[in-house]
């Protein structure tokens, strides 16, 4: 990976809470293993950022490599990294998830 894709990779992870890099948008996911962790942070209604990785074949490869994750979706929440879909459905269904939200600061809307 080269230094730019590392460094933008980087820059959205630093400058949003809750990062989910993922295939589309929240409104038109074009995976269904990122439109069930679009939903799952939808149904916390937190805030988050999502970069579509389908944008960018530097950042889709980049980010399998960035983070030693093999595959999209992937969460970050304040830099760190939580996981793929089956993790963050693990995580939501036994309210780890919201936890570990609520222990970093993240807002929830009202």
């Amino acid at each position: 990976m080269d230094d730019q894709t590392k460094n933008l990779i980087q820059n959205h992870i630093d400058n949003n809470e809750v990062c989910l890099f993922m295939k589309g948008t929240p409104d038109a996911p074009q995976c269904g293993f990122s439109m069930a962790v679009t939903n799952m942070l939808k149904l916390l209604e937190v805030d988050f950022q999502s970069v579509n990785v389908l944008e960018d074949q530097n950042i889709r490869e980049g980010i399998k490599t960035y983070s030693d994750w093999p595959t999209i979706p992937q969460l970050y929440i304040k830099k760190e990294f939580i996981g793929g879909c089956d993790i963050v459905k693990e995580m939501y269904e036994n309210g780890e998830l919201k936890k570990i939200l609520e222990d970093k600061g993240i807002k929830f809307k009202n």
